[in-house]
């Protein structure tokens, strides 16, 4: 059976064949002692020939995709799923802050394409169309995350931040939050529709999840943040 290890904060751990690894507050991979963590929220654990990564929480979830950002799963809580590529990038968000590792495994018994074909009359995935003002809100919530030069834990602006950030009054960020929210909910994104049970802070939070997972925005955009708090600054 193929060896699996785990990339954290630069660190990396082997995981044990026969045990596997548990991952959160209080386990075999210690990620932090946030409150908002569960203490044992992942498991990476062999089965049936296979590695498996599963939810053992009974709150939080986790986004998965492949290196290419091009395959994602959104991995709820008593879920699980075989670890089928060579590289698996897991995101989470507990509390404020949100968290990422990569799971590393010898073999890839999938490899995922960079395009897809269009075949028998099928139409071609496209990416969800932004403006540049809804972008420029993803950048601003996703900042911290970009700028992290290895994987680990990044802290979640709050509305207020980001709009400040941004030189946005508050009333304006939440509204095209809001709208940026229903369009990617429209496009079958999950955890991102509003009610009573879906709290502002975990929106923001699975809107970085995913942005970031599937390489919506990148390190690169992070010069239209730059250019925008200049503006800002410049018409005050």
């Amino acid at each position: 059976m193929k060896s699996v290890r785990v990339e954290y904060c630069g660190e990396w751990f082997d995981v044990d064949e026969s045990e596997g690894m548990s991952i959160g507050r209080e386990s075999d991979l210690i990620i932090d002692d946030n409150p908002f963590l569960h203490r044992r929220f992942l498991q990476i654990f062999p089965e049936h020939g296979l590695w498996w990564l599963g939810n053992t929480g009974n709150q939080l979830s986790a986004t998965v995709t492949d290196e290419s950002g091009h395959v994602q799963a959104w991995l709820a809580p008593g879920a699980r799923l075989p670890i089928v590529f060579e590289q698996l990038h897991v995101l989470f968000s507990a509390g404020s802050t949100t968290y990422d590792f990569t799971i590393h495994a010898d073999l890839d018994y999938y490899a995922s394409a960079s395009t897809f074909m269009e075949r028998g009359g099928a139409t071609t995935v496209e990416p969800i169309p932004l403006t540049s003002g809804q972008r420029l809100l993803i950048i601003a919530l996703c900042e911290n995350a970009l700028r992290q030069r290895t994987a680990g834990r990044s802290e979640i602006p709050t509305s207020s931040e980001a709009a400040k950030r941004i030189g946005w009054t508050l009333t304006a960020f939440n509204r095209k939050l809001d709208n940026v929210c229903d369009k990617f909910d429209r496009a079958g994104v999950g955890g991102l529709r509003g009610g009573r049970g879906n709290l502002a802070t975990h929106r923001r939070s699975r809107l970085v999840e995913y942005a970031i997972s599937t390489r919506l925005v990148t390190a690169d955009d992070l010069v239209l943040l730059d250019r925008a708090a200049l503006a800002a600054e410049e018409d005050e």
